[in-house]
């Protein structure tokens, strides 16, 4: 038992002295590679221009990547902005014109011959009842369950794009009934290409306008704030291509070093300046 606990006492001070953090206490191995970026590349990708600015360059450089900042900004907030507008438009609309039961009702006459087909369809829209979600293609039996009062659509982007874009929920606009497949009156087919031909109302034809562009604003939006990073990248490789040589404390010194510490391995990133 004394011989057990002396071995115990023994292992535990040679043990202790022992820093599991230290990594002299391990075998290693170590490469580096380091490379020297410019401040002023530094700066340019921060803001644009600012590295221009501090280099000495002429004025109409920093100038003009401050004016394309500038610009691009103004240009992605004004078209998101206007694409939001036009949402909030035609999702009212479409709350004020487009009705679940109308749909229902509507579909029997258009498509007297298939219309539980049409109901059920390749697309769906969401149903809430009592807290519990069903789909559209349920909604013949839900109605032998619950009034109409229960059942609620789901307004959501699925259902906005729904309404505007597929025949099978045409049924649901507001527009006085007339003849769905002439061309003419409220109601009125218009072929799309060679081959597609569109259900159209006077409301719904309005709904998609309003759609496409909050669409096509939204899409000016991304394109701005692609500029936006773009003009960032530019204006710190300008820096590189136009650069002066460089003073060694006006440069940023970026150190990887990967190593290897007994079958772990790990990387060192070091900056200094």
């Amino acid at each position: 038992m004394r011989q057990m606990l002396f071995q115990f006492m023994l292992t535990s001070v040679a043990y202790c002295q022992f820093d599991i953090y230290d990594i002299d206490n391990y075998n290693y191995s170590l490469d580096s590679t380091r490379n020297e970026t410019s401040l002023p590349l530094i700066k340019s990708l921060i803001f644009p221009g600012w590295g221009q600015l501090s280099k000495g360059d002429p004025l109409w450089k920093p100038f003009l990547f401050v004016g394309v900042e500038f610009f691009a900004i103004h240009s992605s907030f004004s078209y998101s902005n206007k694409s939001k507008k036009l949402r909030y438009d035609f999702e009212n609309f479409a709350d004020n014109h487009w009705e679940l039961k109308r749909w229902y009702d509507n579909t029997k006459v258009i498509f007297p011959d298939n219309w539980r087909e049409i109901i059920v369809g390749t697309h769906k829209l969401g149903l809430k009842i009592n807290d519990k979600y069903y789909q559209s293609e349920n909604l013949e039996e839900l109605l032998q369950r619950f009034p109409w009062s229960d059942i609620q659509v789901v307004r959501d982007r699925d259902f906005y794009e729904n309404i505007g874009k597929y025949d099978q929920f045409v049924g649901g606009w507001d527009d006085d009934f007339d003849n769905p497949f002439d061309s003419e009156g409220n109601w009125y087919s218009e072929k799309k290409g060679n081959v597609e031909t569109v259900i159209l109302t006077k409301r719904k034809d309005y709904y998609r306008n309003l759609r496409f562009d909050s669409n096509r604003y939204s899409n000016f939006a991304r394109i701005a704030t692609s500029a936006i990073l773009l003009n960032h990248i530019l204006s710190g490789f300008e820096t590189i291509l136009n650069s002066k040589k460089r003073e060694p404390f006006k440069s940023l010194s970026i150190e990887l070093r990967p190593y290897t510490i007994v079958n772990e391995d790990g990387v060192q990133l070091i900056l200094s300046w």
